[in-house]
């Protein structure tokens, strides 16, 4: 069937080749890549084009290279699958033959539309842009492009090793996001995108990849604006030497003799697993000097990063089961004694508690306030959120909101999880999608029918909760004072 389609649309085809805007062919939609001509599918209003190459595929030769341009070609192409999630331990389908990304526009609408691309977390050694969590039909609808990514993970992605010094620098996986944003610019008014209303937006591993292409002048030109969710700001970068050290503890783990690039991706992942299991951040970017040049939070006091629009924010609670481990982390190192959470949270009596929300203050909450300040001071628009709803079905049992305001801003329902039920649910939802839409549009999340969102100045933010939306003084403005001064030490 899908051939015969193939066929009926390179047919229609030839009378319009070389359309620079996605066009219907029937009811299949088609855009012109520098790649060939993609043939995507329709859902309801929306258009999506899935599992399209950025980059040559990372491996053999390739593998641990700063990823290579894709073949022109002229033929016919179906984009109506996810293409593989990048190699990881816990998803048996992942490959290395994984650099490509989705694109979801609304279907019959004229562009240039704005552009919203989308990096996912996952600690840069697990995650897909394949989740459904993050489907992008539903902000396409109001009449955007939605751009999801994947990008090298874990050993694949963040390996430093004298083996292989050849143009590499360790952070191919960040490589690997400039090139899908190249991709965009290059590529995305063929699908009715404007390349120069870019919005960046991501969460965790992906806000922290979004703040180092701030900093980055490989990407100085590749967005205009930045939305950064769950930013560990305060996060400190691996060095050289450390990346090297891991590295040879990888190779180590893989066995002597052993070819890098000819190995098999089981050998790899087994000596990824090996490293993780005693130190989870094992792989992550690193200052390799050409690339990543500093740390988040003195790049911006030195106000290095790129002056454009900014949200960011974080939730009320940032736990989760799997990161269990970094709250002892954080908590070890830190000298406060538990009488001391206890003046800092008089609200809370047991010991898991207080651990939790000194976890989510000092790692998201404290440094989230810090760049935004950070970022307010250098003149560029930047408005600082709190999201503390949590949907109706989960309120007797609330703990564990990581990442929870994803679910709102994509609008994901179905998902295993997700838990957006609820008429106040789906109003929360309207809401934060309608804030991100904006800003998207103008670097201004404010709108009609919207609660007022001020601009972050002093300890001014919006605050999401069970019981309203709305601007606001941080009430925990005292604390994160104290906690600050913790910081700087």
């Amino acid at each position: 069937m899908r051939s015969l389609l193939a066929l009926v649309a390179a047919s229609a085809l030839l009378c319009c080749a070389r359309s620079a805007v996605a066009q219907p062919v029937g009811q299949f939609p088609f855009a012109l890549t520098r790649e060939g001509q993609m043939l995507g599918a329709v859902e309801g209003e929306v258009a999506s084009f899935k599992g399209l190459a950025y980059a040559a595929p990372p491996v053999g030769a390739l593998r641990w290279r700063p990823p290579q341009p894709t073949d022109e070609s002229s033929e016919m192409h179906t984009a109506y699958e996810y293409g593989a999630p990048c190699l990881q331990p816990a998803l048996p389908e992942a490959s290395e033959d994984c650099l490509t990304l989705n694109v979801f526009r609304p279907f019959g609408v004229d562009g240039p539309l704005p552009v919203m691309v989308f990096i996912h977390g996952g600690a840069f050694v697990s995650g897909t842009a394949n989740d459904p969590l993050f489907d992008g039909a539903k902000l396409a609808q109001a009449g955007l492009i939605v751009v999801t990514m994947n990008y090298r993970l874990g050993a694949l992605g963040w390996l430093v090793h004298s083996a292989l010094s050849d143009g590499g620098s360790g952070n191919v996986g960040l490589m690997d996001q400039i090139a899908a944003l190249h991709w965009v610019r290059d590529n995305i008014a063929a699908f009715g995108g404007d390349p120069n209303n870019v919005t960046l937006f991501g969460s965790d591993a992906g806000a922290t990849s979004i703040a180092l292409l701030m900093l980055s002048a490989q990407a100085r030109d590749l967005f205009q604006k930045a939305i950064l969710q769950s930013l560990p700001g305060r996060a400190r970068l691996r060095s050289v030497q450390e990346a090297e050290a891991v590295g040879r503890q990888f190779v180590a783990a893989l066995g002597p003799k052993t070819d890098l690039r000819s190995a098999e991706p089981r050998r790899l992942l087994a000596a990824e697993k090996q490293l993780l299991e005693k130190s989870p951040r094992s792989f992550a970017p690193m200052m390799d000097g050409p690339l990543v040049t500093e740390d988040l939070a003195p790049g911006f006091a030195a106000g290095h990063q790129s002056r454009i629009p900014l949200i960011i924010g974080s939730n009320d609670d940032e736990t989760g089961l799997e990161n269990e481990s970094d709250i002892r982390e954080e908590l070890a190192p830190s000298g406060i004694a538990s009488d001391e959470l206890r003046k800092l949270y008089p609200d809370l009596a047991r010991p898991s508690d207080l651990a939790a929300r000194f976890y989510t203050d000092k790692v998201f909450s404290e440094p989230v306030r810090l760049l935004a300040r950070l970022h307010a001071a250098i003149g560029a628009p930047t408005f600082r959120y709190r999201f503390a709803y949590v949907p109706e079905a989960r309120r007797t049992n609330p703990e564990g909101g990581h990442g929870r305001e994803l679910q709102f801003i994509f609008g994901a329902e179905g998902v295993p999880g997700a838990g957006i039920l609820s008429r106040r649910d789906r109003a929360v939802a309207i809401r934060m999608r309608a804030y991100w839409i904006n800003f998207a549009r103008s670097g201004d999340p404010n709108g009609p029918d919207l609660p007022r969102w001020d601009a972050a100045g002093g300890d001014r933010l919006l605050l999401i909760t069970n019981d309203r939306i709305a601007s606001g003084d941080d009430p925990f403005a005292e604390r994160l004072d104290r906690l600050a001064g913790e910081g700087r030490k």
